[in-house]
């Protein structure tokens, strides 16, 4: 094998990024029925207003999941900055937590990851949903803290911070080859264990199942409105883009939204 070098340029350091979110979307397509949704077909490719600035939504729905986004924008070659989501929200059969990746190189020529599970419950009371799906991130989350090639990011909105879980992983750090297989490597371990938690979960019972899903409706609708990077967004596509983008994080364009 030859040698990885241990500064990468910005152009490969998108594209690994980006190839780790297509090795996620393969397991989970691996996993689940998949239907592209039409209302986002003309977001596959589109650009900012100067066209500096590109990017490309997909997404998905099926039987096990209600809406899952696949995105990209940015110019990392120009401008440092890019960013991509790969969100997954399930329906409400079962109650196992929603899955958020978000990674993108910044201005700074540092890369953010942000790794999650978004909570279905309240989890300063149900306490057997905490230590079932929380506890066994703590580790993690604790080894991180200590870890030298990161740094912490932490959100200015309040509600962005409220969003994420007590476990959430959403660190900074420079772009290796070593901090990107990190990446890689936490954002893998994410994902199977979070397969393994949909194999074993229990069903959620008929009569809760509508509550559940207008509250995960609620939650995905109003952490998209909510995102601090939408004001920057309207001043590099214009209000109008980028109010489709935002509807299309949560699923507002869908026949019978």
């Amino acid at each position: 094998m030859t040698q990885q070098p241990t500064d990468l340029d910005n152009k490969a350091v998108f594209e690994q990024l980006w190839e780790i979110t297509k090795e996620l979307r393969q397991k989970l397509e691996a996993r689940f029925q998949l239907h592209p949704d039409p209302s986002v077909e003309n977001l596959q490719q589109y650009s900012s207003l100067d066209g500096n600035m590109k990017g490309s939504l997909t997404a998905f729905s099926g039987g096990e999941i209600d809406w899952l986004v696949h995105l990209w924008l940015g110019n990392a070659e120009k401008s440092n900055f890019s960013t991509m989501r790969l969100t997954t929200w399930l329906k409400s059969y079962i109650q196992v937590p929603h899955l958020a990746f978000e990674f993108g190189t910044l201005p700074n020529a540092d890369i953010f990851f942000y790794i999650d599970y978004i909570p279905r419950t309240e989890l300063l009371t149900d306490l057997a949903y905490l230590d079932r799906y929380y506890e066994p991130v703590n580790q993690t989350f604790l080894k991180l803290q200590e870890d030298s090639r990161l740094k912490l990011f932490t959100s200015k909105s309040a509600y962005i911070r409220l969003f994420q879980s007590p476990a959430s992983l959403c660190y900074t750090g420079a772009p290796t080859f070593e901090t990107i297989e990190l990446t890689r490597t936490l954002a893998h371990e994410t994902l199977d264990r979070w397969l393994a938690w949909v194999d074993a979960a229990e069903p959620v019972p008929e009569d809760a199942r509508t509550a559940l899903a207008a509250r995960d409706l609620l939650l995905r609708r109003t952490g998209a409105e909510r995102d601090p990077g939408n004001k920057f967004a309207a001043q590099m596509f214009g209000s109008e883009l980028t109010d489709k983008l935002v509807r299309s994080l949560w699923g507002g364009d869908r026949i019978g939204h």
